[in-house]
This record gives structure tokens, sequence and C-alpha cells, in this order.
């Protein structure tokens, strides 16, 4: 594939690295509004875009991309928001949306695991959750787009809960801590505590590279795919 890096930071030129060795070409690398300027041709001679920049340029990452009739994957979080608005739009052009909160292998089975968890405990009320996000001091978004999906996987599993929430957890509410130190690639730990015991699943991600094989896995799997996908598509989890 020819790939489209919109966002060239951290995570772009790991994203880079595996594309190179998996045998792909980068076509255009997008860092800020000028190189949109002097490069937005280049964008429609790319096979698909991979996009990890800002949350307030997510959503004009990807309509260009939807624009130019090129799929785009997207890592950034923070514009969740906006989602339904993206996806309708996505559908109504034919277009290509893969879009993940993280692209880790291991942390979508992590999700997976948090929800068959929760399933578990909604007979038991005894049990209540709360989750710790640790990440880098640059991330920007908090809680972490991962805690906002698994939050939303303890909501589908168990009627018990019906939001996230960063402070004093009141009926219904699953209680986040957002930790910003070092440079942390991100852990998410989900502990169930009762007056007896407590059970604690949790993820650490070792490095950046994870993210970045996930997302090029998802730039071949969407190839020839019209629509909204996410890594449950790809995973079939």
């Amino acid at each position: 594939m020819k790939i489209a890096l919109l966002g060239y930071g951290k995570m772009g030129h790991e994203v880079e690295k595996i594309a190179i060795e998996h045998e792909h070409s980068i076509g255009l690398k997008i860092d800020n509004e000028n190189d949109w300027i002097e490069k937005f041709d280049l964008l429609k001679e790319c096979d698909v875009a991979i996009e990890f920049s800002i949350p307030e340029n997510a959503i004009k990452n990807i309509r260009r991309c939807f624009d130019a009739g090129i799929p785009i994957v997207v890592g950034t979080t923070g514009w969740y928001d906006q989602f339904q608005q993206i996806s309708d739009l996505c559908i109504n052009s034919n277009s290509t949306l893969f879009y993940a909160s993280n692209y880790s292998i291991g942390v979508n089975i992590f999700f997976d695991i948090n929800r068959r968890l929760a399933s578990l405990l909604e007979a038991y009320p005894m049990y209540s959750p709360a989750m710790v996000e640790i990440h880098h001091i640059q991330k920007l978004d908090a809680p972490s787009g991962t805690a906002i999906t698994l939050a939303n996987g303890i909501i589908a599993a168990n009627s018990r809960y019906t939001k996230l929430t960063d402070s004093e957890p009141g009926p219904g509410e699953i209680p986040v801590q957002s930790v910003r130190e070092g440079n942390v690639p991100g852990t998410h730990s989900i502990t169930w505590s009762s007056d007896i015991d407590q059970i604690t699943i949790m993820h650490e991600a070792k490095g950046r590279r994870g993210f970045a094989l996930g997302a090029v896995m998802a730039a071949s799997w969407i190839q020839n795919r019209h629509g909204v996908f996410t890594m449950k598509d790809m995973l079939n989890l």
C-alpha cells in the first residue's frame, strides 16, 4: 500500500517504521495546515490514510479523506462527540472509516474480557468497579479513549451502570482516575471490589509499536471495503 500519514508525531513515526517493515510505502506526510496547502494533491495518489494527530484536527482530516475518496484509519480520540455526524457522512458518501480508541491487539482482547467480566458480575451487586488509566504527560484527552471504551463495555454488559465519572461516583457511575506521568504508553486497570475481595484486570502497553502494528493491519484490512469499521470487525470479537 501507499500510505498517507496524517499527523507525524511519535505515533506517526512509529507507523512509518512498521509500514516500511511490511513493505508498504509512505506517499504523504502531513503535520500542519501548510502541509495540506502544499501537498493535498498527493493524498489522491495514496491507497489509505492513517490518522494520528490531535482531536481538533481529526474531523477535518476525516472529511478531507472522504472528499478525496481515500479510506482512513483514525487513531486520534477526543472527537467522538461528533461521531454520529461523521458516521452518517461516511455512509452517505460511500466512504470508508476505521476508527478505534486503541489499535493494540492485546487491548482489544482486553475489551472483550472486560465485557465478559462485567456481564458475570451483574448478578452480584456487592461488587463495584473502579478504573485507573495512566499515560504520558503529552496525552491531551482525559479520560483516555481506551478508558471510555472500557466504561462503555461495562455499561453495555451490566445494567447497574450508566456512565463514567472522574469525581466521587454516585449510583450507576463508574469512577475513573486519569494519571499523566513520564512517557508511559498506556496502562489501564479495572478493579471490581466487594467487602470480602476484589478482582483486577489490567493491560499494560510496553511501547507504541503494538498500536502502530494494529493501525497498519487495519489499513490493509479496509482495502475494498466501504462503511464504518472497528477492531471488533477486523478481529471478529
